[in-house]
């Protein structure tokens, strides 16, 4: 598979991609988001900065609790979508998540659903994780939500076809040097047309980010396997779920 070097840029600006993952469960996520904020009980009012926050809903879900929500994303697209929601609470901005954003300044940053990873090198996605660090106020913590790669490797769907509204994903999944990598083949009957789009993600294990987090003074205090917060099994977990805080330090 041939993969665009910013294939992010135009895949997440892309009506097709939107369309792709529309079926995805908003009450799995709200239920997911509910038992993480008991778990990490922040104070009412707690500053939160949700990266790679896509339209915005999870940031919403987690405004309307009360927490003062930063969302910040590389899709044009997806920010201008998510700006209709702004309130007090709540405010968002284009922002590439590799280079700094607000040092020492938020209680908890988020980021869900493996949106990391998409970097053609393991210094670009180092500097993303260093950019969520730096964010956060010494003590702060940080929830990153992963695929399980060994997991994903055992499971992987080589081949499948979806159609929703006339348009025909014809989809080619497979591991290859170090990354999960997806090539998307459309088919719109209604506009008469054809693209084209590859998703690479890192296959990074536990003991990578194990590394990385070390390297930005986060401690990781908690590994959960699933949204139920589930002990992680290297082979059997669906999810790669880390919990770390920064260095008080740092």
């Amino acid at each position: 598979m041939e993969v665009a070097k910013q294939w992010f840029k135009d895949w997440f600006n892309s009506p097709y991609y939107h369309l792709l993952y529309s079926n995805r469960d908003e009450r799995e996520a709200a239920s997911f988001i509910d038992k993480l904020v008991g778990y990490l009980h922040p104070a009412p009012g707690a500053l939160m900065l949700d990266v790679a926050c896509g339209r915005g809903r999870h940031a919403r879900y987690l405004a309307d609790k009360g927490f003062c929500v930063t969302g910040i994303d590389l899709s044009e697209e997806s920010i201008a979508a998510a700006r209709k929601l702004e309130n007090e609470y709540l405010s968002f901005f284009q922002h590439d998540m590799r280079l700094p954003f607000r040092i020492n300044y938020f209680d908890v940053a988020f980021n869900f659903f493996t949106s990391f990873g998409y970097f053609d090198t393991r210094h670009e996605n180092e500097n993303a994780l260093r950019t969520i660090a730096n964010s956060l106020k010494p003590g702060g913590r940080l929830v990153l939500d992963y695929l399980n790669s060994n997991y994903v490797t055992e499971h992987l769907v080589r081949h499948e076809v979806k159609e929703k509204d006339q348009v025909v994903f014809d989809i080619v999944r497979e591991r290859k040097n170090g990354k999960f990598l997806k090539q998307i083949n459309i088919l719109d009957k209604k506009q008469l047309m054809r693209a084209f789009y590859t998703e690479s993600v890192s296959a990074f294990s536990k003991q990578d980010f194990e590394e990385m987090f070390a390297m930005q003074g986060l401690v990781i205090t908690d590994i959960f396997g699933d949204y139920h917060f589930n002990t992680f099994d290297s082979r059997h977990s669906p999810r790669l779920l880390l919990v770390a805080q920064k260095n008080v330090s740092a």
